[in-house]
């Protein structure tokens, strides 16, 4: 049985949780995976081999030039990127999407206990509307910043800033949940606590992170709660 679900205290968490999307939320790397190649298949354009794994959490506007090579043209590489997430979500319509084990448990828990939540991520705005359309899990999350509304993509710090600011919560307040080498540089740039999911990397790769877990249901919310004591 889940050890959060037991009886959580109904009284201001004076924390919030600000979660990245993909390899946290959905398990999309299949998507993004096929996604790529059916890009580079219609540019005719070669993928470097682990290209994927380096980019992950990464904006298109870095991928494209610095991991993919494919131009270092401004034009050129957002014509790319946005070609690139309308066959996302063409992958995403042929295969459907589901959250990932544990997930809509623990928002569940989270929201019990009145913890504001946010999403800061990568991905396009699009995709991740589409997303929450297809899984139904966009009532839990107060504040969502992607890839349009910053400037800066990971490890900056810039996107779970603006989440935390959105949420009324001082960075310092806030814990995140991620599963990116970059995602988790990104919340400690940003002076959050960060939470490591194996997903995209295992557990001993996750190091930096404050804690790592397989699934975000084996959490337990008292020890979160002890991280942002009262002031």
């Amino acid at each position: 049985m889940n050890s959060l679900s037991a009886s959580v205290p109904h009284r201001p968490a004076h924390f919030a949780a600000l979660f990245d999307w993909d390899g946290v939320v959905i398990d999309s790397r299949e998507h993004h995976e096929a996604s790529w190649e059916r890009l580079a298949a219609e540019l005719g354009r070669p993928l470097p081999e682990g290209h994927f794994l380096k980019g992950f959490g990464r904006k298109n506007e870095f991928i494209i030039p610095e991991i993919l090579h494919w131009t270092q043209n401004a034009e050129e590489i957002r014509r790319i990127s946005l070609r690139k997430e309308e066959l996302y979500r063409e992958v995403v319509r042929e295969r459907g999407l589901q959250p990932l084990p544990g997930v809509e448990t623990w928002l569940q828990t989270l929201r019990a206990a009145g913890v504001p939540c946010a999403i800061g991520s990568s991905t396009h705005r699009a995709n991740l509307d589409l997303s929450l359309e297809l899984i139904g899990l966009r009532s839990f999350f107060d504040a969502i910043v992607t890839a349009e509304d910053v400037r800066l993509g990971k490890p900056d710090p810039q996107v779970f800033l603006m989440a935390a600011h959105r949420l009324g919560m001082p960075p310092e307040r806030c814990v995140v949940f991620e599963d990116a080498h970059v995602g988790i540089a990104a919340a400690r740039a940003g002076g959050m606590r960060v939470i490591g999911v194996a997903t995209t990397h295992r557990l001993d790769e996750l190091g930096a992170a404050d804690l790592a877990v397989e699934r975000l249901d084996s959490l337990n919310l008292s020890d979160l709660q002890a991280w942002f004591p009262v002031r």
